[in-house]
């Protein structure tokens, strides 16, 4: 059907937590409210402390810190993401983005970029789409 996306047969992706994702240049892994205290019980901590030690505000929104060389201040090298379980939508729904699943150019981009995407499992058209709608990037 034309008013199918491109990628209806559904796109491989299995996360490898490889990190490729959470590290280098800065940029921003937007959080809620809600996102924080589940990341804040996850860890243990208060609220407020976790706000604090861990967010900034950035864009009139809420950010996750990144450590000076840019990765993400949850991401340790070697033992990869220290709050998986409790990852932010933004980290959950990588790589079906808006933005990388526009054209099959920018899915291009995406595997050549994140060694999990293009690999593993088949994920289904509906999977997809309900990650695109949990978050815009």
């Amino acid at each position: 059907m034309a008013d199918e996306p491109w990628y209806h047969n559904g796109l491989r992706f299995t996360c490898t937590q490889c990190g490729d994702c959470c590290t280098g240049a800065p940029g921003f892994v937007w959080v809620t409210d809600a996102d924080v205290a589940a990341l804040a019980a996850f860890r243990g901590e208060p609220v407020a402390e976790f706000t604090a030690l861990h967010t900034r505000r950035a864009r009139g929104r809420r950010s996750l810190r990144e450590k000076s060389n840019g990765d993400c201040v949850f991401f340790e090298r070697g033992r990869g993401c220290t709050v998986y379980p409790a990852r932010p939508p933004q980290c959950r729904t990588w790589p079906f983005w808006d933005s990388n699943l526009d054209t099959p150019a920018d899915w291009e981009r995406t595997v050549r970029a994140c060694p999990g995407s293009g690999q593993g499992e088949l994920i289904p058209i509906e999977e997809i789409s309900r990650r695109l709608r949990e978050v815009r990037v």
